[in-house]
């Protein structure tokens, strides 16, 4: 009788999980693309992206993003992902797929590489709030490897192998302001968007393709 009482509390709280879209504490890493199929993910315009040879990539008619069909808060994420020229692209996180503008965070996938200066809008940055202290990416057609690490109010990307971005969001206490007085797009502080919603990939009107898309709760 203990043994299925205990059983039917373990099925409750992953039940409750899944029902509300967060991994369950102490979850292994989930292979958010397996390089097969896009069980995982709702596409903004269904047939825009696809899988094919390993990579996920937008189709011959791409557009939009493509969404993590649960949310997830505290975690590491790894990725190898490839542009084109003059790409423009980003990797989403805690956002809300109807507000993708204002509602959530992203990490900037650009075509930045050699430039010597860069800025909030380049290969790496929290988009419009930190740029990358360094610019590790690789030219356009190499596969670049990503790994992003966010845990409450921290945010940290590996570009590369080079830590390039280590930002505390609670540091972001004004809207449409950073902390070094520049200016932004986002109307609330950083400090008080939701610490938890979908994983987005962008397709910006340039090609980009994704492989090895993991994801570990933390």
């Amino acid at each position: 009788m203990k043994k299925r009482i205990i059983n039917w509390v373990l099925a409750l709280v992953a039940g409750l999980a899944c029902n509300t879209g967060q991994a369950a504490d102490g979850e292994k890493a989930i292979k958010l693309f397996d390089g097969k199929d896009l069980k995982n993910w709702t596409q903004q315009k269904p047939g825009a992206w696809e899988a094919k040879d390993g990579v996920l990539g937008p189709s011959t008619k791409p557009g939009g993003y493509i969404w993590s069909k649960r949310n997830y808060d505290n975690f590491e994420l790894e990725l190898d992902f490839k542009m084109s020229k003059r790409c423009n692209s980003g990797v989403f996180f805690r956002t809300d797929p109807k507000n993708a503008v204002q509602g959530g965070f992203e990490i900037q996938i650009f075509d930045s590489h050699g430039k010597a200066k860069v800025g909030k809008h380049d290969c790496g940055a929290l988009y419009d709030a930190l740029a990358p202290s360094s610019n590790p990416t690789k030219p356009a057609g190499e596969w670049n490897h990503m790994k992003l690490t966010v845990n409450g109010a921290s945010v940290k990307v590996v570009l590369n192998g080079k830590q390039i971005v280590v930002a505390d969001l609670d540091q972001w206490t004004t809207g449409r302001k950073n902390p070094d007085g520049s200016r932004n797009k986002f109307r609330t502080a950083l400090k008080d968007l939701p610490r938890t919603g979908s994983i987005g990939l962008q397709y910006h009107g340039h090609p980009v393709w994704f492989k090895n898309i993991v994801l570990k709760p933390i």
